[in-house]
């Protein structure tokens, strides 16, 4: 069936070539359909705990995804006149950002004192106030000494202010949603920059960081991926010497990727930042493919043969790896629908669907462009390919020494492997050139951290917050809160009730503690809330029938498993102070957390899987239930072992590294297979033994295979120096792994071929042995 197909790709190449062209570009039309979702929602499945928990608590309170100004003057004090009219004029114009419902900063802050038996609330910094120094010192004083001020929108020493919008994106158009805020943020930023020179603003919160998110990865797209697929294309060109093979590779790698990306649009799917790195994946599998092609070819061709016979040999030779390495691939790739987020599902289909149209058009429109474009080869004698003559015969001489010391070294860097911590932080995926990274610094430096948690405490009961036993638990957990090491803030109830108890007895100092009745906190909060402008109200603290409140706890910048800990604490402060109330803790941050760990978890129960339907694969390919067990080592040892390295390199294995297993699984399984492949054709076809079988191996597919290792390594390397950590350790860690699974196949395999095989013979020649001995 497959020699048929040859033959008439072979014979009609200009037909496979319109054919193939037809199908490409109608597969290819659907990436018009193909849009960029920044939300950090895509990272979560609709049926994700903590999404549920969050989206439950937004819907009960106000939406809490910001946008926050940082604003520095130059002169290091915010409280002077012209800071604060800029800070005034920028609170007003943020009013204007698409979707913001709320904007809070120290000049629009409900300031409340007493006059008499009335209390004012009004705007902390008036418009037509003047702004004398007695005045700003006395704004600068409330400021400094209002708890939900201090560390949140102003800095204990007064140097640097936060504007803080909040957003309640619609999700209608998740698409245009986010770059329409921002694009409204920047303008403000740039307009006030420009007409107050000693003021630097910076743009922080969770609305910039899903734009940065999106940016990181189109930016990558935009400048590392060409880049990557340029050294690729160059270094294909200079190792393989032949133009035209690197032209026909290069449409062979463009169709796999147009037409992949194309279906995925076809297939209603979003790009967000892990499936947009689909088409580096694409590329590593059709290079592969084609390189082996080409390599087979060439080699038949320098010995004297034809081109048309040489191209047939080659497909018949190469047929079944590449088939097994492609579906082996997709396998290791579809393994990623195990995984928790929907973005590394989408991963892993676009790219399953495209190493199996690389595969298809590396057999069909590949050899006819190969059939149609001139190819000029010199006829040479075999000392050509001494380099890997001299390879294999240090292999198979030095077998002894080669198959215990390379055990060793793999054992020793697999055994880093569970030292690795699963582990992320977000902010850190971006690297210090990213202004929103530099803005979180800034801020954390500065003010406080970005990292959230959102606390919401139900009393049980309608106007239950009003309960001065819950409020006095409510302040107990408030204070414990604020004492832990990483909280830099808290916004609570609590401190506003404080407040107004003291305006309402005469703003005496004594009085600034909760109302002891639930009748004085009910009837302290409604004259509080009819004196609030519009936007400034207390829905993103109090429920509708004000039964629960949520807290607001901000803290320093810290990691996933940082933060799972604080919420554990967090949960047995309740258990231990307050087990007859519930309390719900959520936040963007929280839910990231969980997520880098639960998805590690589900891929590697889909990796497990996939090498269990791989080996069996190979078992049966191989006609060889032995050797598809042996295939194992070297499948699964290079992955382990570049996780083991990593533990020396940072340790740390978050959301982008999970599916750096799958990803590589194609081109170690490629390395195998070829290798296993071209050593059972000598040991079944040309009846070689174990050494000469490794030597053939060697010679006839040794030097594809460090082509395509020194191609992708370069290219991944490309690909590491992004500065999206996503990006960045992923490309490296490839990187890496493709280099060891080459080491392996080039250093232990074979020698374990020749130790297990070499078992095999002796035994067959003793039992020989013996029956020529009673024959005599």
């Amino acid at each position: 069936m497959k020699d048929k197909l040859f033959v008439f790709v072979l014979k009609h190449p200009i037909w496979v070539l319109l054919t193939a062209l037809v199908l490409v570009v109608g597969a290819a039309a659907g990436a018009k359909n193909l849009v960029f979702k920044s939300d950090y929602r895509v990272f979560f499945s609709a049926d994700n705990p903590q999404l549920i928990a969050y989206e439950s608590m937004q819907n009960i309170y106000n939406k809490s995804d910001n946008v926050a100004f940082i604003i520095a003057p130059a002169d290091g004090n915010v409280f002077t006149e012209e800071t604060l009219n800029a800070v005034g004029q920028i609170t007003t114009d943020a009013w204007q950002i698409p979707y913001s419902t709320r904007v809070d900063s120290v000049t629009n802050f409900q300031h409340t004192w007493a006059e008499e038996d009335d209390m004012i609330v009004e705007d902390l910094v008036l418009e037509d106030v003047e702004l004398t120094s007695e005045k700003l010192q006395s704004i600068k004083t409330i400021a400094l000494n209002e708890p939900l001020m201090l560390s949140k929108l102003i800095s204990a020493q007064g140097h640097v202010t936060v504007v803080n919008v909040t957003v309640q994106l619609p999700g209608v158009n998740p698409v245009a949603e986010v770059p329409e805020v921002v694009e409204k943020v920047r303008e403000i930023q740039q307009k006030y920059m420009a007409e107050n020179p000693g003021l630097e603003i910076k743009l922080s919160g969770i609305v910039m960081m899903n734009n940065s998110f999106a940016e990181a990865s189109l930016n990558d797209n935009a400048t590392l991926v060409p880049a990557m697929f340029g050294v690729v294309i160059v270094l294909m060109l200079i190792l393989l010497r032949t133009f035209t093979g690197t032209i026909s590779t290069v449409v062979i790698i463009a169709a796999s990727i147009a037409g992949a990306m194309g279906l995925a649009g076809w297939g209603g799917l979003y790009l967000t930042g892990p499936s947009a790195g689909a088409p580096t994946m694409i590329l590593t599998l059709a290079v592969a493919d084609c390189i082996h092609i080409l390599s087979t070819m060439f080699y038949e061709m320098r010995h004297g043969v034809e081109k048309k016979k040489a191209l047939m040999d080659s497909l018949r030779i190469n047929f079944q790896p590449i088939m097994l390495t492609s579906v082996t691939t997709a396998i290791g790739f579809l393994s990623m629908n195990f995984s928790d987020s929907p973005p590394f599902r989408d991963l892993g289909n676009i790219v399953a669907v495209g190493v199996m149209l690389a595969f298809i058009l590396s057999v069909t429109l590949f050899p006819a462009l190969l059939m149609l474009l001139p190819i000029k080869v010199k006829v040479r004698t075999e000392e050509d390919s001494d380099y890997m003559r001299s390879l294999a015969g240090f292999v198979t001489g030095k077998r002894k020494l080669l198959l215990p010391l390379m055990s060793v070294i793999m054992v020793s860097l697999i055994v880093f492997l569970p030292q690795n911590k699963l582990n992320d932080d977000f902010v850190k995926y971006f690297d210090t050139s990213v202004p929103f990274r530099q803005a979180t610094d800034f801020m954390q430096d500065n003010l406080s951290g970005m990292t959230q948690l959102e606390i919401s405490v139900n009393s049980g009961e309608s106007s239950g917050i009003n309960d001065p036993a819950y409020l006095s638990m409510l302040g107990d957990f408030t204070e414990w809160l604020r004492a832990q090491p990483e909280t830099d803030h808290v916004n609570t109830i609590t401190d506003t009730l404080m407040r107004l108890n003291k305006n309402m007895h005469g703003d005496d100092a004594e009085y600034y503690r909760l109302p002891q009745s639930r009748e004085l906190s009910a009837q302290y909060l409604l004259l509080y809330e009819m004196s609030l402008p519009y936007g400034l109200d207390l829905n993103n603290q109090l429920n509708v029938d004000k039964s629960s409140t949520r807290l607001v706890g901000t803290f320093k910048n810290m990691t996933s498993n940082e933060l799972v800990l604080l919420e554990t604490r967090i949960q047995g402060w309740f258990v231990d102070n307050a087990p007859g109330l519930e309390a719900q803790i959520t936040g963007p941050n929280l839910m990231f957390a969980h997520i880098s760990q639960r998805n590690i978890i589900s891929m590697l129960s889909g990796i497990a899987m996939a090498l269990v339907l791989i080996s069996v694969l190979l078992g049966f390919a191989l006609r060889s239930v032995r050797f598809g067990l042996i295939s194992l080592i070297p499948n699964l040892a290079p992955a382990a072992m570049g996780f083991g390295m990593w533990y020396l390199i940072d340790g740390q294995v978050g959301l982008g590294l999970s599916v750096v297993a799958g990803m590589t699984l194609g081109i170690v399984v490629d390395d195998t297979v070829h290798f296993l492949s071209k050593y059972l054709h000598a040991r079944r076809e040309r009846n070689a033994d174990s050494v000469a079988a490794v030597q053939y191996a060697f010679g006839s597919v040794g030097r594809a295979l460090w082509i395509t290792t020194f191609v992708l390594v370069a290219g991944f390397m490309v690909l590491a120096q992004s500065s999206f950590k996503i990006n960045a350790d992923m490309g490296f860690l490839t990187a890496l792994t493709i280099l060891i699974a080459l080491i392996v196949d080039f250093l232990f395999l074979p020698p374990l071929l020749m130790k297990l095989d070499g078992v095999k013979e002796e035994t067959k020649i003793a039992v020989e042995q013996g029956e020529t001995d009673e024959v005599k």
